[in-house]
């Protein structure tokens, strides 16, 4: 069962969501394709790591105007594609459609919000109500999620994990040993690696977000030590620059979803990585618009979801 990828993109281009036989086909050969990929992908420089993206649809599209359009830029997504925003569905299937059409150059990891809990809560869920009249399509999607990979190692030099560290995870290896195609475990090893976040404390520490951990510098270091690794990029986390260096360069959080809820005033980064592993930073704005002037939705400003 496949699709036109080339006419599924042009459509979704055109700002208008797929129909639901074209999604039908998009998940089967996503699974298919994900059933054959590792927990840790490796990726080659160069590349642009992307974090969140949470349905700004037009700010993806403006991302890729900024960074360069695919096939043209390598690009790497550490997860949150739903949720929040108000074109979830939009964003997740073209971001399914590059990867499956340019498997060599685009690479997308699982985020917290790739869950079936998370997203009957935080917009998914009613989004593909609304636009397909059942709850089909969020089933379809939602399965695709419990294939994707659960990490990146650019040149085996910069881990990437869409939330952070574990108390239970010593080595890469271990990541590759689990079982990822499940649902998001409410804790656990894979349930950290989406979750948790960096901290200026030290040790682990309990997370408020209510699942995963806080883990200080001294954490970061010794994972990278061990790991031979240069840092952990991450994302998951509002910062209102877009990108953050933090536990003395060991850590850098990327959030690419430009004024977070059509209200947060953050800007947007993507980190572009070349082939000696410098790292340069691109900010941007959202895209212009004014349809969601009227709709925005009340955070919490410190941690999000």
């Amino acid at each position: 069962m496949t699709v036109d990828l080339d006419a599924c993109i042009e459509h979704l281009y055109s700002g208008k969501h797929l129909a639901e036989q074209d999604v039908k086909k998009l998940c089967e050969m996503a699974k298919e394709y994900f059933s054959q990929v590792p927990n840790v992908i490796k990726i080659d420089s160069p590349v642009t790591v992307c974090g969140d993206i949470h349905g700004q649809y037009f700010d993806l599209l403006e991302l890729f105007k900024i960074g360069g359009q695919p096939p043209n830029t390598n690009y790497l997504f550490m997860g949150d594609y739903v949720d929040r925003g108000y074109h979830s569905v939009e964003t997740v299937t073209l971001l399914l459609c590059l990867k499956l059409r340019y498997k060599n150059r685009l690479s997308i990891m699982r985020g917290n919000h790739e869950s079936r809990q998370i997203t009957q809560v935080y917009g998914f869920y009613d989004e593909c109500l609304r636009k397909y009249g059942s709850e089909s399509v969020w089933k379809m999607l939602t399965d695709v999620f419990d294939f994707l990979p659960l990490a990146a190692l650019i040149d085996d030099q910069i881990f990437c994990v869409h939330g952070g560290l574990s108390p239970s995870i010593d080595s890469l290896d271990h990541i590759r040993s689990l079982d990822r195609v499940q649902e998001i475990p409410l804790d656990g090893p894979m349930c950290d690696l989406m979750w948790s976040d960096p901290d200026e404390r030290s040790g682990w520490g309990i997370s408020p977000r209510g699942a995963g951990f806080t883990f200080g510098q001294d954490i970061s270091e010794q994972f990278n030590h061990n790991n031979d690794l240069t840092v952990v990029a991450r994302a998951h986390q509002l910062v209102m620059e877009g990108y953050n260096w933090s536990h003395s360069g060991n850590v850098v959080t990327i959030f690419t979803a430009p004024n977070y809820c059509y209200r947060c005033g953050n800007k947007a980064a993507i980190m572009e990585v070349d082939d000696l592993l410098n790292c340069r930073f691109t900010q941007f704005d959202p895209a212009p618009r004014s349809e969601n002037s009227s709709q925005a939705k009340k955070v919490t400003p410190e941690y999000f979801l």
